[in-house]
């Protein structure tokens, strides 16, 4: 039966130690003194992780980003040094299911990278097969681990079961992926990239709520029809009031049905729309501003969400290269966790091959940039051998 971090076993093993973040050399010993008392700083608080969770679900921009910004980073590929590791990777990138529905690597990593950039924090595990080898994988909300520096360059997971009034140690750490962003000096925790972002969400859905208000009240368009009686009119001056909102509402009720009908009255009427005076505020400007913050914080340029606020090609490109950046560095983070799973794999198989990742690339058209400039390059060097050669000695 394979152990997930999400149960555990009544009988647990002697627990280990698993350096952060989870990824150690073999036989490497890790320092055993230190000048400055290890800080722990308290994780955050499940009522955090809970507002940015609604931020994402609240304001579509900012899931949209994250969305786009797990896509954009790309695909990779697990590298071994013999062909028979290469061969196996392939197979168990291909073919590994992750959690209940879920296959292949590539899902996995996607997983881990949304869950690192909304909670700062992302939670993963490889389950083993009758013989100790990765045969699973599986995602989990980071609230579920608790880590715990021990020394430097080591921690300590545990979990809180049901039921149970303190966290129970992990069986099996060596098993536990771990990976944090942006985590502040001496803690273990990361920082999610939305940190920040309530406050200015907030008055954005203000706005918004706002605009709905104001479409509720002055959208659906109402009428005032008034009747001045004049002369001996006045005498009848209910009855002819009765007739006219009588026709009035037969011609709006005809409406509906897609038939025009006119409205034709007899002295002075006075028709007006309730509340024309009036304009709705432009909120063009404090949305837009409230926007940009947004944008900037999540490092995703704005013509990937659709606002066309680049107008030249320079500030576009000069955009796209920051986010490449920023992708670059997402990965990074990724990598250690997937080298740490393709060394288990080759280790069960006893492949003593040291595995890498390889990512594709970011950006296409730098790609297609750079084969022009040595294909120009290689022509050019093509026209100065024959002219070389034509030249007599």
């Amino acid at each position: 039966m394979a152990f997930s971090f999400l149960q555990r076993r009544r009988k647990p093993h002697p627990v280990r130690s698993a350096a952060f973040p989870a990824a150690v050399t073999a036989g490497a010993k890790p320092p055993q003194h230190t000048h400055l008392p290890l800080c722990a700083p308290p994780p955050p608080a499940p009522q955090e992780w809970q507002l940015y969770d609604a931020l994402r679900y609240s304001v579509p921009v900012i899931d949209a980003a994250i969305r786009k910004i797990v896509r954009l980073t790309g695909g990779f590929r697990l590298r071994a040094e013999s062909a028979e590791g290469q061969a196996l990777l392939d197979r168990f990138a291909a073919e590994v299911p992750v959690n209940a529905g879920g296959i292949s690597l590539g899902l996995f990593a996607d997983q881990m990278l949304d869950s690192l950039l909304t909670y700062g924090n992302a939670a993963g595990e490889w389950l083993p097969d009758a013989d100790g080898r990765p045969a699973a994988l599986l995602t989990a909300h980071p609230s579920l681990l608790h880590v715990q520096a021990e020394s430097p360059g080591q921690c300590s997971f545990s979990v809180m079961p049901p039921g149970a009034k303190k966290p129970q140690p992990l069986p099996h750490p060596e098993r536990i992926l771990f990976a944090a962003l942006d985590p502040p000096a001496g803690s273990i925790y990361g920082v999610s990239v939305l940190r920040g972002l309530p406050a200015v969400s907030q008055i954005l859905l203000r706005i918004y709520e706002c605009i709905g208000q104001n479409y509720e009240r002055a959208g659906n368009v109402r009428y005032a029809v008034t009747y001045h009686p004049s002369g001996d009119a006045a005498a009848y001056a209910s009855e002819h009031a009765k007739a006219i909102a009588d026709a009035w509402s037969d011609g709006i009720r005809a409406a509906r049905y897609g038939e025009v009908q006119d409205f034709v009255a007899v002295g002075d009427v006075d028709i007006k729309v309730i509340g024309a005076e009036n304009r709705l505020f432009d909120t063009n400007v404090p949305v837009r501003q409230l926007l940009e913050q947004i944008v900037s914080k999540l490092s995703i340029p704005p013509f990937l969400l659709g606002f066309s606020w680049s107008t030249t090609e320079r500030m576009s490109a000069q955009q796209a290269d920051i986010l490449t950046s920023e992708l670059e560095y997402f990965r990074r983070i990724l990598t250690p966790q997937l080298t740490k799973i393709a060394a288990a794999v080759l280790r069960g198989a006893g492949l003593p091959d040291t595995p890498s990742v390889e990512w594709d690339t970011i950006n296409l058209q730098d790609e297609t940039e750079l084969a022009e400039a040595r294909l120009k390059n290689a022509q050019a060097r093509e026209i100065e051998q024959r002219l070389d050669a034509a030249q007599p000695d």
